[in-house]
């Protein structure tokens, strides 16, 4: 079973989204998908009732999660850690004690745009547009990354 975490900043808006977003295109009896967050701000609550509206919009329920802070056993649970922005991948690097583990960590938008290290907007501050456009750009790219792990 492979095994793929998404990290964001409070784990309430965009790695939720893509935990969803991603479950919803794999066989969860093939993949274990789950979110986290760098810090520890959200921990036990349920994702941001923006990103829960967005996901509902598209069919996909995330009302049974809960935030929770990466820790450090989460490389060793993990086969890929895909984070969101720079800051993300910087947390996480810095928690790596091998090399084996950073290079379990990517941009997950490079996946979508290879070695351009761009960031998924965190629309928390922002307005439903701001969720609206994240889950756009989370849906395109974990459907690159469904259609590669798949195979």
């Amino acid at each position: 079973m492979k095994k793929i975490l998404m990290v964001c900043l409070g784990n309430i808006c965009r790695s939720p989204l893509a935990e969803g977003i991603l479950q919803s295109k794999l066989s969860l009896e093939d993949f274990k998908i789950d979110s986290a967050g760098t810090t520890g701000y959200h921990v036990g609550e349920l994702p941001d009732k923006r990103s829960i509206e967005v996901a509902r919009k598209y069919g996909i329920d995330i009302t049974n999660q809960r935030s929770r802070k990466f820790a450090k056993k989460d490389f060793e649970e993990f086969d890929m850690i895909f984070v969101m922005d720079k800051d993300n991948y910087e947390d996480i690097i810095a928690m790596a004690d091998t090399m084996e583990q950073q290079e379990k960590v990517k941009m997950i938008l490079n996946e979508l745009y290879p070695y351009e290290d761009m960031s998924v907007p965190d629309p928390y501050y922002g307005g439903d547009q701001g969720f609206e456009k994240v889950y756009q750009m989370l849906d395109e790219v974990c459907e690159i990354i469904a259609s590669k792990i798949r195979k």
